[in-house]
Formats: C-alpha cells, structure tokens, sequence
C-alpha cells in the first residue's frame, strides 16, 4: 500500500494540479521538535553569511512563472525571484507560515556576537587552480580549452581576488590504489613511458582505453594531477581553510575501480569522498550531471556512511544506461543510494524543486557531516548532449539550497561539452561561493568571441519538449520519499536495538 503524505511535508501526489512551483506558493506547515523549534527561535543570520552567499539578481527561471509579488519568496523551491542578499533560516513564527528550511525568507539581520567570534564564517572558499592543471585539462579530448575558458571568465569578473587560490598537488600512486586496481593503474603508468602507443592498443580496450577515453601518453599525468587537485580541495576542507572548496577541473564520476569510462580515467570524487571520511564519519554525495554518477555509486552501493543521490537522465540507449529509480543500494548499504531518473527536456521549473525536495529529505534521514556536490553542466540547454533544457538557474538554486547547511562542501565541475555555456554556469556558481553578483555582459577577456552573438551571462532554456509528465514527477518523488523513510525507520530500529544491547 502506497504511503500518502499531507501538504505538512510537501506531498506531491497531493496537489490537485501538479506544479513544482505553484504549490510551493501555499502556507505549508512544518512540525518541528522541540530541539527544531528552540534552535530557530533563538538563532538569526549572521552578516557574515550574508555576504557569503548571496543569490545573483538575475536568478529567475522565466516571467510567466514568476510575479512580482513572490518577490519576498525565497525562489529555491517556489521559483521566486532572488535578490542580492543571502538566503538564511527563517524564524519559528516564519517557519509554520511559510516552507520551513525548504523555504526560508531574505530578511535584514545583524551580526550576532557568535558570528563576530567565529573566524570560519569569513574565510574565503578555496578555488584550486595552476596554469599546469589548466593547461592539462585543456588538451584533453572532448574538452579542448574549456579549462582555459571556465577560469578566464572567472577571471574577468574578478572573482579570484574573492577566493584563495590554492595550488593542486598530483595524486599518489598510493592514494589512487586506494580505490582503483592496481594493475590498471600500471597500465596508465605504462602509457606515459611507452612511445608506440599501437602497440598497447589491444591491451588498452579491456581498461575502456577506446573511442570515449582515448590513450595517450600524457592521460597518467593528467589523471593525477585532476584526482591531487581534488584531493587538495578536500584537505583544505579537513583543515578548516574554508568551508567550502571548489576544483572546476575535478568531477570525473564514471571511471571504474578497474577502467576508464565515459572521459572518465581517475574517479577522483571517489578518491576525494574516501579523504573526507577521514574525518567526517558521514558524506553526501549530489550528482547534478545529466548522466548517471555510476561509478560513484558502485563505489559506495554497499556503504552506510556514504549516501549518493544522481539526478540524471534515464532512457534506452543513454548513457551509461544505468540509474533506475529502484537502484538503491545493495546489503547494508540499502537505502543510502538515491537516483532521480528523468526524460528528455527537463526544465528548472520542476528539475529544482524535485531536487531540493529530495535533498531536505536525505539531510533529514541521514544527517551529512559533509558534502560533495558535481555540478557537471551538460544538462544545459545548447550543450551537445541534447538532453535537458536547464540553464544556470537550476544549479545555482540546487548549490545555494544545499550551501544552507553550512557543511564543509566540495564543489567539483563534470560534464559540459559547450564550452562558452559551461564557462558561464560555473562562473554563475563561483560567484555565489564568493558572495557576489554579476553583470549579464561577458567582460571582454581572451574568449570573449565565444560568447557571441549576444555576449550575455545568462542562456535561455531552449524549445524542447519536455518529456516528464507530471504522474511520472509524483512517482518519482514519493517512491524516494518512501525509500528514505524506510530506511529512517530501520535506521532507528537498528539504533535502539544497539542501545538496549549494551
């Protein structure tokens, strides 16, 4: 028997008429604990938070889905329009009136002694970044010169002076063993020493060195160097530099403990997630990648400490063709992976609110220490793979709802094969890490002709038909609802069965 949920905790199958962002609009209640309801009432925004993530001004999904008086709405999850003062938790009596943390409201506030005591709050994110790192990632294939012209536009709008620009190191042998086979590893090795690469060629197709993943002499070095500047990303979170770090140039989650994959050579999401529990005993990971994050998943389909959730697109004869709604996990890590399989021609306005919803549910049920976001862009509108039609707005509102938590967050780049659009998304995203807005006009730099006809920041979400219905969107959203349920349910049985043991 199917589980229904009252409009308390933002039920889909509920709603008459199913719109992401219409309901939303309505005074949803939620019921906080005792613990809940004192840490609200008693806690306010600090300025240093402000100023620390602020949304863009020109964050909106389209005009005919917004009106001038939801102006006040958060529009993480209503589709409201965002201004340039940050989003922040709402107080008890704004909580039971409005959406809880699912929608908090932009409000003045002052800085409380707290905030004035707490140095963390007002270290600057850590970007990694070398002229090697670019320079490698730029020759390689299907991403000629994007690392070149993701970091220049970053440049150009000055956010680098907003960061600290941290160096990456090149990822041990050690390290990668850490989760890839060794004797795949050896073979990448192997690549770099050899000058005849003909002669690897039949040996090279059992490690998925073939059409997608390319060999060449140089992919050891360059799978290294991308997986350290992950890893040092991560490191710098650990030593509490910042609490957020971002590697634009990181984010390969299809590579395979033993082949590459997918463009995939090193998994250095899966390398820098095993850092992070290190020290944090509990990591979330987020895929916003239009393909499925499988090899992250396979990594960890069997782990209670690593939770995975892949929003993605899941269709015969897609890539990688895995994914499925009832993919959640195997043996004791049953339950702890989440997918949200969609159609063709997704678009912010339902991709962002299902996301979000999902989210504030997993960070209720499994109660991250960190988080790990890939912000792969090829579910962009105009990008090649001609799947999704999202535009920066849908990541931008997915990352600041996620940076609500205040986590140690690693924020690492992905898919996204035209180049100019996904220079402008990850632009948009650093910025929000660096508390600024941005002007619409592409300031003139070395790519500045990349971005023509029009010149612009923002993109537009393209004509293709969406192929997500709303019965599917309500399928898709309660059957994870009811799977993470479950698995809070056993998670508490489980705790109580352990307490009274001992």
């Amino acid at each position: 028997m199917r589980v229904t949920y009252s409009m308390d905790v933002f039920d889909l199958s509920s709603q008459e008429e199913f719109s992401p962002l219409k309901p939303l609009t309505k005074r949803a209640r939620r019921i906080l604990t005792p613990a809940e309801d004192n840490e609200v009432s008693t806690n306010s925004v600090t300025r240093g938070e402000k100023e620390r993530y602020p949304a863009p001004a020109e964050d909106k999904v389209s005009t005919d889905l917004v009106t001038s008086d939801e102006k006040e709405l958060s529009s993480t999850l209503t589709g409201g329009t965002l201004n340039s003062q940050s989003v922040g938790p709402c107080n008890a009596s704004q909580q039971r009136e409005d959406l809880s943390e699912l929608c908090p409201r932009i409000r003045d506030t002052t800085v409380s002694s707290k905030a004035q005591s707490d140095p963390d709050k007002q270290k600057k994110p850590v970007y990694i970044y070398s002229p090697e790192l670019i320079q490698r990632c730029d020759a390689m294939p299907k991403i000629i010169n994007r690392a070149s012209k993701v970091h220049t536009l970053i440049q150009a709008y000055g956010l680098l002076n907003s960061m600290q620009v941290v160096p990456p190191r090149s990822a041990t042998t050690e390290e990668m063993l850490g989760f890839h086979a060794e004797d795949y590893i050896q073979f990448l090795s192997l690549l770099g020493r050899q000058t005849d690469e003909e002669k690897l060629e039949e040996e090279s197709e059992q490690y998925g060195l073939t059409y997608d993943c390319p060999i060449n002499r140089h992919v050891y070095t360059y799978a290294a160097l991308t997986s350290g500047a992950s890893l040092r990303a991560a490191e710098c979170l650990m030593e509490g530099r910042s609490q957020v770090a971002v590697n634009w140039c990181g984010g390969w989650h299809h590579a395979k403990r033993d082949m590459a994959s997918g463009f995939c050579y090193i998994n250095d999401i899966v390398l820098a997630i095993l850092k992070l529990r290190e020290k944090y005993d509990r990591v979330l990971y987020v895929d916003l990648d239009v393909h499925h994050g499988d090899g992250v998943e396979e990594a960890f389909c069997a782990s209670t400490r690593v939770m995975t959730i892949s929003v993605h697109k899941y269709s015969p004869g897609f890539f990688p063709g895995s994914g499925g709604l009832d993919s959640i996990g195997v043996g004791k890590g049953r339950g702890y992976t989440v997918n949200i399989p969609l159609l063709e021609g997704a678009r912010d306005e339902e991709f962002v609110p299902l996301v979000c919803r999902v989210l504030h549910k997993a960070r209720e049920v499994f109660s991250p220490q960190a988080l790990v976001c890939q912000c792969g862009a090829d579910g962009l509108s105009g990008d090649p793979m001609d799947s999704f039609s999202l535009t920066p707005t849908a990541y931008s509102r997915c990352l600041q709802f996620m940076l609500q938590w205040r986590l140690p967050t690693l924020v690492l780049g992905g898919g996204g094969y035209n180049s100019p659009n996904t220079a402008r998304c990850w632009t948009r995203l650093t910025a929000i890490l660096c508390g600024h807005k941005l002007s619409s006009e592409v300031p003139d730099h070395k790519f500045f002709m990349s971005y023509g006809p029009d010149f612009e920041l923002n993109i537009s979400p393209g004509n293709r038909k969406n192929m997500n219905s709303k019965e599917a969107l309500r399928r898709i959203h309660n059957t994870i609802i009811e799977n993470l349920d479950k698995l809070k349910s056993s998670s508490s049985q489980q705790q109580e069965k352990t307490q009274s043991t001992n």
